[in-house]
Parts: C-alpha cells; sequence; structure tokens
C-alpha cells in the first residue's frame, strides 16, 4: 500500500523545514506521527495541539481547569478515530499567522510553520535558543482560523483567555500567570 504521507526523513532535512520545527523535540516527533496514522502528508496545528498536550505538562497547566483540558482532549481523541476524516486532504487555512506568508515546507501546513515560527521568535524574545510548549500553545491559540483554533472553540475554551494566561509575567498587567 502506497501512502503519499512523506517518511519522517522527509521532515528532516534542513533545507525544507524551520528552524523551529525540531523544536520540542517531543511535540514534533508526536505530531508526525499523528500525521502519518491520520493519512495526512502535512502535520497541521491539530497535529501540533493534540501531541503538546499529550507530551508538556506546562502547557496543560495553561487550561483553566482540569474540565477544559479533558474537553480539549476529549474533541481531539474524536478526532483521530475519525472526527478528523474531514480536514484529510484539504489544506489547512489559517489566519494572521499566515498573513505575512511563509514558505512551503514540505510536510508541514503553513499555519504550523507560522505557529513554530512564532514560538521561536517568543523564545528569542525571552533569550532562549529554543521554545518551550507554552511558546507553541501561545502560537495555536493566536490563530483564531487553524484547526487548533477551531478545536479549541469546539471544546469551549476561550482563546483569547488561553493567551492571556500564557503571556510572560512582563506582558501581563499585575496578573500572575498560572502556566
Amino acid at each position: 500500500m502506497h501512502t503519499s504521507t512523506p517518511r519522517p526523513s522527509a521532515l528532516r532535512t534542513p533545507a525544507d523545514r524551520p528552524a523551529a520545527v525540531e523544536e520540542p523535540a517531543a511535540v514534533v516527533a508526536g505530531a508526525r506521527r499523528r500525521a502519518h496514522r491520520d493519512g495526512e502528508r502535512r502535520i497541521d496545528t491539530a497535529h501540533l495541539l493534540h501531541s503538546l498536550l499529550e507530551s508538556d505538562p506546562a502547557a496543560r497547566a495553561c487550561f483553566a481547569d482540569a474540565a477544559e483540558l479533558a474537553r480539549v482532549l476529549g474533541y481531539l481523541v474524536q478526532r483521530s478515530i475519525g472526527y478528523g476524516l474531514r480536514w484529510q486532504g484539504v489544506p489547512e487555512r489559517s489566519g494572521r499567522l499566515t498573513a505575512a506568508g511563509q514558505p512551503d515546507v514540505p510536510g508541514w501546513s503553513p499555519a504550523a510553520v507560522a505557529a513554530m515560527e512564532a514560538a521561536r521568535t517568543a523564545a528569542a524574545r525571552r533569550g532562549d535558543d529554543r521554545p518551550h510548549g507554552t511558546d507553541v500553545l501561545a502560537a495555536l491559540a493566536a490563530d483564531r482560523e487553524c484547526r487548533a483554533a477551531e478545536v479549541l472553540r469546539r471544546a469551549r475554551v476561550d482563546a483569547a483567555q488561553l493567551s492571556a494566561r500564557i503571556a510572560p509575567p512582563s506582558q501581563q498587567a499585575s496578573r500572575v500567570s498560572r502556566c
């Protein structure tokens, strides 16, 4: 059986991937596996979100409470067992994160590339050379039109409130970050 999903090695060539797709490595590896299992040619933002929530306790801690996180995870599981079929083979659309245009990276949706680049930029502003999972989560929540944002909406998560909880203390007005 021939699949149109690129081999994992196809996603590792430095010339055809954004600088940040190696980090966080566990998130990317999980997203790559999810895309392959879904029969998708590209990692999309919902793959990133699912993998992130499976592998990063700090990202999970950003949700308001256990019920909110459970709704998101439940929706992602539904997607992985069939809900995502309506997305299969359909390019991911995105909003403001890709407005400036992202390079076409084989094996990645433009919105996923934009999210990883935004996470890398956030890490650089902080003085880190690698993004944290919370940087990726913040980037996913910021793009209101990507698939990850659709998952959040359907799970009744307010992306703006999620973003506010993720914002670094220097960007919060006398609020303590929950994650």
